[in-house]
């Protein structure tokens, strides 16, 4: 990698580190470029360089995200709920200023309904209502129920700061899906 492409990539992690501050602490439409500017360290022109606008900026932002969740989703395919659940926890603990800004404040609601969506994707296929526990339900009730948990307790996990460790919720949230799945 070149000195070049390498100070592209910092300056776009300042800049993204920078607007997810931002959003933490205000509403995302009245952020300003020149606030995300300032906050990053560096000139309007090197943002207009990377992003066309602070909407663009935070597309690629969710962008990048959803698809290394897609990518762990793909590579947990075949595991249990519990060792699947560690990938996931893992991530969003790691990941923790992005998703506490995301779902947890006055951010961005657009991810929310983004992860939202994305989770009927994975569980999808996962319900089943032809056989088994859930035989006779309907699908689309039996899917939001197994969405609407998941995304809430994430939130909940952000909003109190982590109050169990990743593996902690992995195994019980895995136990949960598998009792309701």
């Amino acid at each position: 990698m070149s000195s070049i492409d390498r100070r592209r990539l910092k300056s776009q992690e300042v800049i993204k580190h920078a607007v997810i501050e931002l959003i933490s602490e205000k509403n995302f439409d009245d952020i300003t470029m020149q606030e995300i500017s300032d906050r990053a360290n560096v000139s309007r022109g090197t943002i207009y360089s990377h992003y066309i606008d602070k909407f663009d900026l935070l597309d690629k932002l969710i962008e990048e995200h959803m698809s290394e969740m897609q990518e762990m989703c793909e590579s947990a395919q075949e595991m249990d709920y519990i060792d699947a659940n560690q990938i996931w926890f893992e991530y969003i603990k790691s990941n923790y200023q992005f998703f506490s800004t995301m779902l947890a404040s006055k951010g961005a609601p657009y991810f929310r309904t983004q992860f939202i969506e994305f989770l009927a994707e994975a569980f999808k296929n996962a319900v089943k209502v032809k056989f088994g526990k859930n035989r006779g339900l309907n699908e689309d009730i039996v899917l939001q129920f197994i969405m609407m948990s998941f995304v809430g307790i994430v939130e909940w996990w952000i909003k109190n700061k982590m109050p169990y460790p990743s593996y902690v919720m992995a195994e019980q949230v895995g136990i949960l899906l598998e009792r309701n799945l």
